[in-house]
C-alpha cells in the first residue's frame, strides 16, 4: 500500500477494518486525466462505473484490497475517502442565530 496517496481519513478507515476484502470503503479516485485501455481496465475490474477518457475523478465503493491495488498504481493521484452526508435539522431557533 502507497500511503503516500491516501488522505489521513482514509488511512484511519482502513486501519480500522477487520476483513481486507469486504467492500465497505467510498473513496474518490483521482487519476491522471488520459488514462490508456490497460488503466481503464482496473478501473472497470474494481467496480468502478462511468470510466471514460478525459475524466480525472472517479467514485466507487472498495475493499482495502482494492484500495491497495489502487495506491500502488502510477496513474493514481491520490485517493480521498468520501464523507457520509447528513441532512441539517431544518428547525432553528430565532435565538441561536442572534436575531
Amino acid at each position: 500500500m502507497n500511503y503516500q496517496k491516501l488522505d489521513a481519513a482514509l488511512a484511519t478507515a482502513l486501519n480500522d477494518i477487520q476483513d481486507s476484502k469486504e467492500t465497505s470503503l467510498e473513496v474518490f479516485i483521482h487519476t491522471e486525466p488520459i488514462l490508456d485501455s490497460a488503466a481503464t481496465a482496473v478501473l472497470k475490474s474494481l467496480g468502478v462505473n462511468d470510466v471514460t477518457s478525459g475524466k480525472d475523478i472517479f467514485t466507487a465503493t472498495l475493499s482495502p484490497n482494492a484500495i491497495s491495488q489502487l495506491s500502488e498504481q502510477p496513474w493514481v493521484k491520490y485517493l480521498k475517502r468520501s464523507q457520509q452526508l447528513r441532512l441539517v435539522n431544518k428547525r432553528i431557533g430565532m435565538g441561536i442565530l442572534g436575531v
